[in-house]
């Protein structure tokens, strides 16, 4: 919480007085942390799956490897013994909203026929994770882990081919 009220220039008891609850304060925290303010939570128009799900996929990267996100990681991870509901937030108000939309666009490729796949939650669960394994975790131990931006493509066009190659 230092951290925010540094970057807010403020102290830490005039962050806690702007929020009911210290839940309020790491929900509003967890809700800015996932928006990039760039009005890029559309889902790509259905019909051309490589185009959207590269879209897709370099938002996720984007998104993962900002600064301050594996940062509020740790803290949810460190706190979790102590305050559940801090880990239980930051899923519900991050992590689903955005899988959420990943297998909603999903089964749109598929109700187009662009795509053929029985389980469109696994195929989010996967497309994500195939990125997240290579853009984010790494950054969790390392806290310097920056891939190139070529790296970054090829990870996103190669879990498309590993997901879709027979699409």
């Amino acid at each position: 919480m230092a951290k925010i009220a540094e970057a807010a220039g403020v102290s830490k008891a005039t962050l806690f007085k702007q929020f009911p609850t210290k839940a309020a304060l790491f929900d509003a925290i967890v809700n800015a942390s996932w928006r990039t303010g760039e009005g890029d939570e559309e889902t790509p128009t259905p019909g051309d799956p490589r185009v959207g799900l590269t879209l897709i996929g370099r938002r996720y990267i984007a998104l993962l490897t900002r600064p301050d996100m594996a940062d509020l990681f740790r803290i949810v991870i460190a706190e979790l013994p102590r305050f559940p509901e801090l880990a239980e937030s930051q899923f519900n108000c991050g992590n689903m909203p955005y899988f959420d939309s990943v297998r909603r666009y999903l089964e749109a490729e598929r109700d187009a026929g662009t795509v053929v796949l029985d389980d469109p939650e696994l195929a989010a669960t996967q497309f994500l994770g195939m990125i997240s394994n290579y853009a984010f975790w790494p950054r969790m131990l390392l806290p310097h882990w920056a891939p190139d931006d070529a790296a970054v493509e090829r990870v996103v066009d190669e879990a498309m081919v590993a997901r879709y190659a027979a699409a």
